[in-house]
């Protein structure tokens, strides 16, 4: 849905001064706010066709309410602002976005409507701007769920930038972090952001296999070459010719084998098991290790020069435990996944299980969570995940309701009742219910939103 779309629907849903006027005892005054709930609508209608909605001053005076759109730069809005701290434009209210103030209305009504009128065209134009910058994020991360990096933390921007940079080049990479962070997600998002993205991305596990198997597999081999070589087979270096291999779990490669790679790295040639004939290449290679292979070098287990051709630029994947802000989208991902491929409708995970996914260390990092999620997925019988569903490790971790949410939970009660007490005996006056409490209208705006009072206050 575009910003165009959403902006009429939310003016569509707010702007409903007939419900305001039917407080009032006077039909006139009922006639009054269908004018201006006409005009005001058609004002953002104009509004929806495109118009940049920063910085404005709605204007709907007169005998029709007749409503144009003034656009102000940021420094004439100060003037407003002024204009409506001092009082100075009879029948103005102020409007707040994000509490800071983006204009005002003038216009002629009765003191309760018009702050009315002030408050709900404050939540329609914060809700659209809160849409814009949603669309924006949402775009970032369809971006990354296409390369498989799922996160907003600052540690997964970073990573992003960094890949964003690093993907035209053809340089080496070396991806470092622990089990489970996506160190191959990001060679994968390396290859598909670079021009090699049409030639294949071949992946292979250094540690799952011998030294000898592993040699054949990445190499190739000529018939004959040992007992078990019935036809020459090409290696994935050469499979992987145009594109980009991927080493996961270089540290854990044979010295013999290091020694081959080096040169690969180098001279960009090898020759297959068995055979004779040099054979070019052309490859990325990108390899990633969970070991400190600046250790392994000091002591003796890993080539100082390898290690020097590998690690021309090092990427750091951050374990889970360091990026929890993404730990909620992660989850309601791998739910989506996890129902799709078991045919059942989960819609998501409830807030006291998402607690309980904070709380966790998670030391398989990413890898763990997805495994717990799919398991809650599973053996659920809710519509959404509970704490009940996830494993006890995870549940273990989670810590009880503390003094300080008691205390939080208190104060908001008494700061509820507090303003409702306000408003009631201001009579609906935003200006004088700041007043009575002892607040800028700004902070009384945004207790009001952060405490989920806007539509009790409607009422």
């Amino acid at each position: 849905m575009s910003v165009d779309t959403t902006l009429m629907r939310a003016c569509s849903a707010l702007f409903l001064f007939r419900s305001l006027a039917a407080a009032t005892a006077s039909s006139e005054d009922e006639r009054q706010a269908a004018r201006i709930e006409e005009q005001i609508l058609r004002l953002f209608g104009d509004l929806a066709g495109g118009e940049d909605i920063s910085g404005f001053i709605l204007l709907a005076k007169g005998e029709h309410a007749l409503a144009t759109l003034a656009k102000e730069r940021r420094a004439d809005v100060k003037l407003v602002e002024r204009a409506c701290r001092d009082g100075a434009v009879e029948g103005a209210a102020p409007l707040f976005v994000h509490g800071a103030i983006e204009g005002m209305i003038i216009v002629d009504l009765p003191s309760q409507i018009l702050a009315a009128l002030a408050t709900l065209a404050s939540a329609a134009l914060e809700s659209v701007r809160d849409i814009e910058t949603l669309q924006v994020r949402n775009a970032l991360l369809e971006e990354r769920v296409e390369s498989g990096i799922l996160g907003s933390s600052p540690a997964i921007q970073r990573l992003v930038q960094m890949i964003d940079r690093l993907a035209p080049l053809d340089t080496t990479v070396l991806v470092l972090g622990e089990s489970g962070t996506g160190k191959e997600l990001v060679a994968r998002a390396l290859h598909d952001k670079s021009a090699r993205r049409q030639a294949p991305f071949v992946a292979i596990n250094c540690a799952a296999l011998t030294p000898a198997l592993l040699e054949s597999e990445l190499f190739g081999h000529e018939k004959g070459a040992f007992t078990d070589a019935a036809t020459q087979k090409k290696g994935k270096l050469e499979i992987a010719d145009g594109g980009t291999v991927f080493l996961d779990e270089v540290g854990e490669l044979a010295p013999e084998l290091q020694a081959k790679l080096l040169r690969v790295l180098q001279q960009r040639e090898f020759e297959r098991v068995g055979g004779t004939k040099t054979l070019r290449l052309d490859v990325r290679l990108i390899a990633a290790t969970n070991r400190d292979l600046s250790a392994e070098v000091r002591r003796g287990a890993f080539r100082e020069d390898l290690f020097h051709r590998l690690n021309v630029v090092a990427l750091r994947t951050p374990p889970l435990r360091d990026r929890r802000e993404d730990i909620a989208l992660l989850g309601r991902h791998f739910v989506a996944r996890a129902a799709a491929r078991c045919g059942r409708r989960v819609d998501g995970i409830s807030p006291e299980a998402e607690h309980c996914l904070a709380a966790y260390a998670w030391p398989g990092n990413v890898r763990e969570l997805e495994n717990a999620i799919e398991r809650a997925v599973v053996l659920g019988e809710s519509n959404r995940i509970l704490p009940e569903d996830l494993p006890e490790s995870v549940l273990e971790a989670a810590p009880a309701p503390d003094l300080s949410s008691a205390y939080q939970t208190s104060v908001g009660g008494a700061k509820r009742e507090a303003i409702l007490r306000a408003w009631n005996e201001s009579e609906g006056d935003y200006k004088a219910a700041a007043k009575r409490l002892g607040l800028h209208p700004n902070s009384l705006l945004r207790l009001v939103r952060n405490l989920g009072l806007r539509e009790v206050l409607k009422s």
